[in-house]
């Protein structure tokens, strides 16, 4: 007997994701369609996204006329965002009355600690509504499933380069159905890895001098999905941030310097991605309205005239285990 012939095949985490969505409150049937689009056709999304693909070129016109079909921002709004002067954006700007690309689409700096302790959590968690950390309207949620399902990615951004940065596989997909998702739809740019390579990679490029973003997206539930290691060079949020959209949020920390410590070599300053950092009269000097608190440039003084600093005004910092220990802070959680 013949089999039948299907033109689509429904992979199980498509189920998988679509079930997810389904549970998940004010998330629609053209959100779902997004997420997979996106997920699906992922490096041409991006290459698109970082103007790297020629579709960009040849159809330009017609993406800013679909552009302009979403009522959320403004022409006027759309063009400030991108030609805003400053370097640096301190915080997302918005108002009730409207949405901005930032607000659906954004990264949090976190520290190398932070970072790890996302890969090796171990439990499954329920964090939402996290305006204090995560200070965006849409896609501030945390809610782990599986949290030891991770899929290390080749990093989208980096592949729509030219000359990217070395290596590419840097993107860390964590939980479900987030992990499976990738992993079936990009099985030749992805592969399983385990907590502990998580680690690894997470460490490596540190090394490097690249910062750890933990990414948000409302198409993807509205949740934190991914950890990306990015560099100003490649990282396409990178640049529209220092572009003026306002895609990051700061860690919650500023760089300190110890000026007894330091000898003004200038090695913080070579490896700051968000050029924060001087040194003026033989000293390190931070410019605190860019600086993300990375923390990269700590790792990288000999000296140990550098550390991070709390700042208040920067908001809370995503360290999962204090959310989940508590509200210490005084945060609230959604119920599981």
């Amino acid at each position: 007997m013949k089999r039948k012939f299907w033109p689509f095949r429904i992979q199980p985490s498509t189920r998988s994701f679509a079930r997810e969505a389904r549970r998940t409150p004010g998330y629609s049937l053209l959100d779902w369609l997004h997420g997979y689009i996106y997920v699906r056709w992922l490096y041409l999304y991006i290459s698109i996204g970082t103007e790297e693909h020629p579709l960009v070129r040849r159809f330009g016109p017609l993406v800013r006329w679909l552009d302009g079909l979403f009522p959320s921002m403004s022409a006027d709004d759309r063009l400030a965002e991108h030609v805003r002067p400053s370097a640096h954006v301190e915080g997302p700007r918005r108002s009730p009355a409207r949405i901005t690309f930032a607000d659906t689409y954004h990264g949090k700096v976190v520290p190398l600690e932070a970072a790890t302790q996302l890969v090796t959590v171990g439990e499954e968690i329920r964090l939402t509504d996290l305006e204090q950390v995560i200070p965006y309207a849409h896609a501030r949620d945390i809610v782990l499933q599986n949290p030891d399902h991770i899929v290390v990615l080749d990093c989208p951004c980096r592949a729509s380069r030219p000359n990217p940065c070395q290596p590419i596989d840097v993107c860390l997909i964590v939980g479900e159905p987030f992990a499976s998702f990738v992993a079936e739809h990009h099985p030749r740019r992805s592969r399983w890895i385990t907590p502990g390579e998580a680690v690894e990679i997470l460490r490596a490029e540190d090394e490097r001098g690249h910062v750890h973003h933990a990414f948000f997206k409302d198409a993807m539930l509205g949740r934190f999905y991914a950890i990306c290691n990015c560099c100003a060079c490649c990282c396409g949020a990178m640049q529209a941030h220092r572009h003026g959209t306002p895609m990051l949020a700061s860690s919650g920390y500023v760089v300190g310097v110890d000026a007894d410590l330091c000898v003004g070599c200038a090695i913080c300053a070579d490896f700051c991605q968000f050029g924060a950092l001087s040194v003026s009269d033989g000293t390190a000097a931070v410019d605190t309205s860019a600086c993300m608190g990375c923390g990269v440039c700590v790792s990288k003084c000999a000296q140990g005239a550098l550390a991070l600093v709390r700042d208040p005004a920067k908001g809370e910092p995503l360290e999962i285990h204090g959310l989940n220990r508590g509200l210490e802070r005084g945060f609230t959680t959604g119920a599981a």
